[in-house]
């Protein structure tokens, strides 16, 4: 697969990720967090804030890997 487009469905997929991260979190956070205290809302966004991360960095090693022939 040439690099361009490696580095084009990458981009696609990140973004399609961050954003479906995003909506999943936040459904969860409306629906756990409503009566939680200040600093479980706190935990909770640090670690979502986070965890988007891994999968990202999957991602991106696989968009920067080698070219394959």
């Amino acid at each position: 697969m040439p690099v361009r487009l490696r580095k084009f469905i990458g981009t696609i997929l990140i973004i399609v990720l961050v954003l479906l991260y995003a909506l999943v979190a936040n459904t969860i956070a409306v629906a756990t967090l409503g009566n939680a205290p200040w600093w479980g809302h706190l935990l909770y966004f640090l670690l979502t804030g986070l965890l988007w991360v891994l999968p990202a960095m999957v991602i991106i090693k696989w968009m920067a890997g080698p070219p394959q022939r």
